[in-house]
């Protein structure tokens, strides 16, 4: 059944404007369910349907300051319940199953945990600079470079065109690119992570454009 986009529009004003856990609860309520059977089709656990679904929703009331900035609610959702049931899947990559001389299965995990540490210690730095984007920078590259929208679904989340949000997502990466190169300018091994941080960002580009 298609939702009435003037109810959603008005509790969306009131969530962001007067953080209305009334609203934010009508809201939940309104799409959940449709959102739960379809997080089923991929994750196919009932536990993990409904941890993605309220993950969602957990990072709305977040951002609740941003939420007037998105023109279609229900694509955001439904797209961002699709994403996070494919990170749930993607996340098994990092384990495979080892066989002991027991002969007994153990899951072990492929990370390095100091390059980890060290990836995470970048990531932080890089949000610190998303957050001193532009206000149109930092949500397109948001979007589109955090919670995986393509720059189409992100032109229409937004209700701009998707040669706005190509040009925004450049701004963003290009203005990135200089606050971190400053930062990081007298470490060299520091610079070699950003580079590769740069380049991953960029060529990503292209799948956002897909």
């Amino acid at each position: 059944m298609r939702k009435n986009l003037t109810e959603i529009h008005a509790l969306q004003k009131r969530i962001c404007y007067s953080s209305d856990e009334a609203a934010f609860a009508a809201l939940f309520r309104l799409f959940y369910q449709s959102l739960y059977h379809f997080a089923m089709q991929y994750v196919h656990k009932h536990e993990v349907a409904e941890e993605v679904v309220n993950d969602v929703f957990v990072k709305i009331w977040k951002q609740r300051a941003t939420l007037l900035d998105i023109q279609n609610v229900e694509s955001y959702l439904f797209i961002a319940v699709k994403n996070g049931s494919l990170n749930y899947i993607k996340q098994y990559s990092h384990y495979h199953v080892a066989i002991d001389d027991e002969n007994t299965g153990k899951l072990i995990s492929l990370h390095n945990p100091e390059q980890d540490m060290e990836w995470k210690e970048l990531y932080f730095k890089l949000q610190q600079a998303v957050n001193n984007l532009p206000d149109q920078c930092r949500v397109v590259f948001r979007l589109v470079k955090e919670e995986g929208f393509r720059m189409k679904e992100v032109a229409g989340i937004l209700g701009i065109s998707p040669r706005t949000v190509e040009t925004q997502l450049y701004r963003a990466i290009k203005r990135l690119d200089g606050i971190l190169n400053e930062q990081y300018k007298p470490k060299a091994n520091n610079r070699d992570k950003l580079v590769s941080i740069i380049i991953f960002i960029i060529t990503s580009l292209v799948a956002g454009l897909q």
